[in-house]
């Protein structure tokens, strides 16, 4: 009977090694949506072609070397940006770190790249070119999906990522509130449906309430229902930009910083904001604070009867 480092000793190439770590306990102890994502980005990762055309997921385990991860981040980075190089590197290193903890490779060579860091954004959308890219993508068909991932996000200042992986289990639409376990830490946010949002997603149930996912990719022919990807999105997103004649250096990514700060600047405490954001330190508020008349006002109102 083969023991696991058996079986990892015998796997012939990387691919194979992601779908083993793909079967182990580890990776079905994360949420089902990480597994979907993790599953997405190794299958990226390993279509990379890295040397004289040939894929780093075909490439034998025990062969994988600095120089083959090397070139594929690099690959990343120019066709995928930082964040999502830097992700595809981080599932890449768990499935090899696995390997390594099974004795059935020497080293991570992963582990040896020097990731780039991007700069903290500060760009923010405004209210109105919101409002725009969402009137502009409900008006056509093609991008009704990609309006209404953007109008929960910026609704709810939630991050994309769980948007695009929302499921109708998380929303009671009868006492319209949404309540979501953060893919990113774990973190649960109860948070009111309000506004037009209410009448759109009772719509989107209608059409689409069959199947788990609030905004799914349909595939016709296999007759399947599964989240948009990254790329998907970013690519949508500049579609409807583009029709819309927004700026350029708008992003998806930017709408939470942008309902953050909106709470801020109408003068919501850090608790209150942390209610919605999901944040679980008053410290990771600190990049949206800033100083606002609103906010001076507010305070300046509790010590009302002090002042002089």
């Amino acid at each position: 009977m083969k023991t696991v480092v058996d079986e990892l000793k015998s796997t012939q190439t990387l691919r194979k090694a992601c779908e083993f770590y793909m079967r182990t306990p580890k990776f079905a102890s994360i949420s089902g949506k990480s597994q979907i994502d993790y599953e997405r980005n190794l299958s990226k990762a390993c279509s990379t072609k890295v040397q004289s055309g040939r894929m780093l997921g075909n490439i034998k385990l025990k062969d994988i070397s600095f120089k083959h991860v090397t070139l594929a981040y690099d690959f990343w980075l120019v066709n995928h940006g930082i964040r999502s190089a830097n992700y595809m590197a981080t599932c890449l290193s768990i499935v090899i770190n696995t390997a390594f903890r099974h004795e059935a490779i020497l080293s991570n060579p992963v582990s040896l790249i020097k990731r780039t860091k991007s700069k903290p954004r500060k760009v923010k959308w405004t209210t109105p070119q919101v409002k725009l890219f969402i009137d502009t993508a409900y008006s056509d068909w093609r991008w009704r999906s990609i309006g209404l991932i953007v109008h929960m996000a910026f609704h709810w200042a939630q991050r994309i990522g769980d948007m695009r992986t929302l499921e109708w289990s998380s929303l009671d639409l009868v006492n319209n509130t949404m309540a979501l376990e953060q893919s990113k830490r774990g973190t649960d946010v109860f948070i009111p449906i309000q506004g037009g949002l209410i009448d759109v997603l009772r719509q989107q149930e209608k059409d689409f309430g069959f199947q788990p996912y609030v905004v799914p990719r349909v595939n016709p022919r296999a007759g399947s229902y599964s989240p948009y990807d990254d790329h998907e999105i970013c690519g949508l997103v500049n579609e409807v930009k583009e029709v819309a004649g927004l700026p350029k250096n708008l992003t998806a990514m930017d709408l939470r910083r942008t309902a953050i700060t909106q709470m801020v600047e109408k003068g919501l405490d850090a608790v209150g904001i942390m209610q919605v954001s999901g944040h679980a330190n008053p410290q990771s508020i600190k990049p949206y604070l800033v100083n606002t008349l609103t906010g001076a006002t507010t305070a300046q109102a509790c010590r009302e009867d002090e002042l002089i």
